[in-house]
């Protein structure tokens, strides 16, 4: 399951680049994780009163910051495929859960 959602992330990354004419290399991938990164921190700080009022409504903050987290993951299941991570085994070691699985009683 998510090294299918890792390889449709890079795909869309890739035709992102593609369509703006970037030059995708690992470094880019990085920049740009920590990019969203920071946009989700700057929603944050502005829902939570600590960041300049953009005179959005709460239902707006939420969708952007709801936005920006798929953002935020979007570009580390990219980071993940392009190093050829196993989230999976990963998530289990250090989760204690296997994401394969949506019976588990985590998923509850």
């Amino acid at each position: 399951m998510l090294k299918e959602l890792q390889k449709r992330f890079d795909t869309a990354s890739l035709k992102y680049c593609d369509l703006h004419g970037l030059d995708r290399d690992p470094d880019w991938v990085m920049l740009k994780l920590q990019e969203e990164i920071g946009e989700l921190t700057q929603v944050w700080n502005t829902k939570t009163g600590r960041g300049r009022d953009k005179g959005l409504s709460q239902s707006e903050l939420q969708q952007a910051l709801s936005d920006e987290v798929a953002d935020a993951l979007g570009m580390l299941l990219v980071f993940a495929h392009q190093h050829d991570l196993d989230l999976t085994g990963s998530i289990a070691r250090k989760w204690r859960f296997d994401p394969s699985d949506l019976t588990s009683p985590a998923s509850k």
